[in-house]
């Protein structure tokens, strides 16, 4: 029988792999289009509990029993489950494969092979490889957590992704634990930018110390449970005990850092080690060589491919470093990541359908996810937008922090007292920690020239002001400190804009433009709040300000983004660990 990955053949004109099987010689070569419904087995996973975890302890999620696959398993009634029709499916016979060229069909690895669903998953005659890959996927419900479509249009994304410690897996009850009911081991809040153009991961340390806020959490027999929250905790807590599920985690991060988190995806031990398999191993680089008994690590110093069961033993690793600490393993994590990255978007991998397939499935098996990204289409959507993110502009940084100054001997850590809070707030306001050169550079320059040129007299001055930001009252405290002080009586107060915003902005029409750089003048509004629209304003029509969350009050400026003094690398580097 074949690989189904060797049926798998570039398309040169769509840049797509399609589905072709193989023909007998004369004969008339069959269609690839399945007959057209859908059967029972292409429904995400999900246990009785909408759990998270493969198997369940102390009211843990877990994951249910094998649903059956597509092409010659049968549904629990004895019935071959039927297909949909595969979109713009040609049925053409066996094409020789051919490498693509462009760079442009490059995809990012993130969480460990949604790259494969956007190339392979939604291609062409890829329905047949949905049905099978859809089966793999774990959901859970999160309840009132998270955001119930897969993404929100021109807004920023934010995915939590949570590496748990259970136990589960072959080989995986000799690491620490085995009991474990699998708690927050690894976190990293993916902030995605509104425009796409860059993305921060940034990693919360396990022994954080913080406040795990009352959640509810769906139970094995499909009640609610409220559970209380704790205060002054460690953050690994906020998974797997009481019950907790990832959307308590969500509910923490978000207590934490002010960000709202979208969506979670989480993975165990062994998608460590069947994704690393799958791209064919990751590159990490060591300055000494480590023999660490309590992770099974033992590597030479200098570069090394790392998968299975090595791959693990590395991300796990605490002792390898000089500090033994929970924050170098981070760091050993991040160089990890950005090499699985790296891997999974070079020619070698995606120019090779049998990897490719290999890689999308053992991605989907690993993964747990909430409901509403919870099947290959939707995760598709998400990946889609994750790649249009340059890789050299994805950052990798730790959340600042201190050591427990509460602790003789700490052992836990603190968020950093000022440094934490700037880089929440860079989050909340989507400002980018990668300098994206050439782009940026030329970005500014244009938003800073609609600052220059005359501007109106304040008589001649007419705005509506909206509350978008988080200062109660702040659209009256604008209007009367302009009308007071600065004698723009034309301007209104239009109370709270639809909805929050990051930052301030001052929309106006091309015969507005020298009104608008008279207010942009009295507030100190910098380029990036210029919003200049194509049409003109007709009559007496008004200029619309929107007071962001950069916004802190009447008469102050508003300064551009600002960057701060914290560790940070890209997903591009490759760096050895110490």
């Amino acid at each position: 029988m074949n690989d189904p990955a060797d049926q798998w053949v570039l398309n040169p004109v769509t840049g797509d792999y399609e589905l072709r099987l193989n023909h007998s010689g004369g004969n008339t070569p069959r269609s690839t289009v399945p007959p057209a419904q859908r059967g029972p087995s292409d429904a995400p996973r999900r246990s009785p509990s909408e759990s998270s975890s493969r198997n369940s302890s102390e009211g843990t999620p877990r994951r249910s029993a094998e649903v059956p696959r597509q092409g010659g398993r049968r549904s629990a009634n004895g019935s071959r489950g039927q297909q949909r029709p595969a979109p713009g499916d040609t049925g053409h016979g066996r094409r020789k494969r051919k490498a693509p060229k462009s760079r442009g069909k490059k995809a990012l690895l993130w969480t460990g092979g949604v790259m494969a669903f956007v190339l392979v998953g939604v291609s062409a005659g890829g329905y047949w490889l949905y049905q099978r890959l859809n089966g793999n996927i774990s959901t859970v419900d999160i309840g009132d957590a998270g955001n119930k479509d897969v993404i929100t249009a021109n807004a920023p994304l934010n995915i939590l992704i949570i590496g748990t410690d259970k136990r589960t897996g072959k080989g995986n009850g000799g690491y620490g634990d085995k009991n474990s009911v699998g708690h927050a081991d690894t976190n990293i809040l993916f902030h995605l930018s509104e425009d796409r153009t860059n993305a921060t991961a940034m990693s919360i340390p396990r022994d954080l110390i913080t406040n795990i806020p009352e959640c509810t959490a769906k139970q094995e027999d499909g009640s609610d449970k409220t559970i209380p929250g704790l205060k002054h905790v460690r953050f690994n807590r906020s998974l797997g005990e009481a019950g907790r599920n990832p959307g308590c985690t969500m509910k923490t991060v978000e207590e934490l850092t002010g960000v709202k988190v979208d969506h979670f995806m989480m993975v165990d031990f062994n998608a460590v080690k069947t994704l690393s398999t799958a791209v064919g191993g990751v590159k990490i680089c060591l300055d000494h060589a480590v023999d660490d008994p309590k992770s099974h690590l033992k590597l030479p110093a200098g570069e090394n491919t790392v998968m299975g069961e090595d791959a693990l033993a590395y991300v796990r690793t605490r002792h390898a470093y000089a500090n033994e600490s929970d924050l170098d393993r981070i760091k050993g994590q991040q160089q990890f990541l950005g090499s699985m990255i790296r891997q999974a978007k070079s020619d070698d991998t995606l120019t090779s359908p049998t990897k490719l397939f290999k890689l999308a499935d053992a991605a989907t098996k690993a993964l747990t996810v909430d409901e509403p990204i919870g099947d290959v289409k939707k995760l598709s959507t998400l990946a889609k937008e994750i790649t249009k993110t340059d890789t050299k502009n994805i950052t990798f940084v730790t959340m600042p922090v201190i050591d427990n100054p509460d602790e003789p001997t700490p052992v836990t850590v603190v968020p950093h007292p000022t440094k934490a809070e700037e880089l929440f707030q860079m989050l909340r306001e989507d400002t980018s920690l990668t300098e994206v050169a050439a782009q940026k550079k030329k970005a500014k320059s244009k938003q800073d020239a609609l600052l220059k040129g005359t501007k109106a007299a304040p008589a001649d001055v007419r705005v509506d002001v909206y509350n978008g930001g988080e200062v109660a009252g702040g659209a009256q405290q604008t209007v009367v400190w302009l009308q007071n002080t600065k004698g723009i009586l034309k301007s209104t107060n239009k109370a709270n804009a639809p909805k929050k915003i990051a930052r301030t902005t001052l929309e106006y029409a091309p015969n507005q433009a020298d009104q608008a750089r008279a207010l942009a003048e009295m507030m100190g509004l910098p380029g990036s709040a210029m919003k200049p629209g194509t049409t003109d304003a007709e009559g007496l029509e008004a200029m619309v300000l929107t007071l962001g969350a950069d916004f802190k009050e009447a008469g102050k400026s508003i300064t551009g983004p600002k960057k701060i003094d914290i560790p940070k690398s890209s997903a591009e580097s490759a760096g050895c660990s110490k």
